[in-house]
């Protein structure tokens, strides 16, 4: 699973901004087409984000495009214009049930099928913002190979569920633990909802440190001064990444031997360690962290 800590969200009627896309510093950006552009700029702002993922070189960012949902007049027409320019993925809202995956699926075959590509190009990055779509989180993960990660959207939901947003997030204490379950038994990521106030960065670094600890993988942005935020929260401890890279070393070496129970630190380590460990050295690659400095 590629390590994504922030996806920063933009509006899809924007140049400005999506022509900047790349130097933002997030490791994915969420090209928006359903809540943040009005109904009379539905049409235009569709095929000015086709027109910037066909001709800007994202360099290593990776490109989600959030498309207006299955229940509105634009859906098939975002999914018609956008799938052939090959986003990494669409970001489906307000998932309610495995059909919602897999009518997307279905029409997302058709297009990549007639625009000669292969199937499965674009993925699909189900959101979840109501009740009965996280009742359905894990079949919604599983409904089609496409779908690469669960996501939180946090402010529909507390609507849903009639309840305020706070400060501590409580509210959302359930629904952050049932969309991790269901993305970490599918093997997909699973993404936090934004933090709505921009001037509160200290609220905003309590709830990533809070999502990091219950196990998603990622945490949307809707302002570039969240980005080190977020990321400074996903930033692993030194130590840890030492033993994580002494883990793996030992766990390549016991491969190699034929050995199957090896011991780091004096403490035997199994398997579901070492993968942990592994998922820890590619986040501190993020950071710029090295095997040669546990030396």
């Amino acid at each position: 699973m590629k390590p994504r800590r922030s996806m920063l969200y933009m509006p899809g009627n924007s140049p400005g901004m999506l022509q900047h896309a790349p130097v933002f510093g997030a490791d994915s950006v969420l090209l928006d087409l359903e809540d943040a552009v009005a109904v009379a700029e539905k049409d235009a702002a569709r095929r000015l984000v086709a027109h910037f993922l066909r001709v800007l070189d994202f360099g290593r960012v990776e490109v989600t495009v959030r498309i207006n949902g299955a229940d509105t007049p634009y859906f098939e027409t975002d999914l018609e214009e956008i799938v052939p320019a090959r986003p990494s993925a669409v970001r489906l809202p307000k998932c309610q049930s495995p059909g919602d995956v897999l009518r997307a699926d279905s029409l997302m075959t058709a297009i990549e099928e007639r625009h000669g590509m292969v199937v499965g190009t674009v993925g699909i990055h189900a959101m979840l913002e109501t009740a009965k779509g996280l009742e359905h989180a894990f079949e919604i993960a599983t409904a089609s190979p496409r779908v690469k990660a669960l996501t939180l959207g946090g402010q529909d939901l507390t609507a849903d569920l009639g309840v305020q947003k706070t400060r501590e997030g409580w509210e959302l204490f359930y629904a952050r633990g049932r969309v991790v379950m269901a993305a970490r038994a599918a093997g997909i990521a699973a993404f936090d909802t934004v933090w709505t106030d921009v001037d509160d960065p200290e609220g905003l670094a309590a709830e990533a440190k809070q999502i990091v600890e219950m196990g998603f993988t990622g945490k949307a942005a809707i302002h570039p001064s969240q980005i080190p935020v977020i990321h400074e929260a996903f930033r692993p401890d030194f130590r840890e990444f030492r033993r994580a890279w002494r883990i793996v070393t030992a766990a390549e070496e016991a491969e190699r031997q034929g050995k199957g129970v090896l011991l780091v630190d004096g403490r035997m380590v199994d398997g579901p360690i070492v993968l942990r460990a592994r998922r820890l050295l590619d986040l501190g690659v993020l950071y710029g962290m090295k095997g040669d400095e546990t030396a």
